[in-house]
């Protein structure tokens, strides 16, 4: 099983939380967002968040590939 490289963005509150807005990671392949987000943020694993991949909205559970880009946000509320 190989390593794969991803690049992350974060947003909003996102980005406070991480320290940063952008980050490079190291997954093994055939990892999910959900595996990405494990990996940056070990400490909140369950966190909830919506997710992108190459800029277009995706599950959790959705297959990343190497050189993806991975962008996450917090979940937005209105009223």
């Amino acid at each position: 099983m190989g390593i794969m490289k991803v690049t992350v963005k974060f947003f909003a509150s996102l980005r406070e939380r991480a320290g940063k807005d952008r980050a490079e990671v190291e997954v093994a392949a055939a990892s999910c967002v959900r595996d990405v987000w494990q990996a940056l943020m070990a400490q909140e694993p369950d966190a909830r968040v919506l997710a992108a991949v190459n800029a277009r909205h995706a599950p959790l559970d959705a297959a990343v590939a190497d050189g993806d880009e991975v962008a996450f946000f917090p979940p937005v509320t209105g009223g």
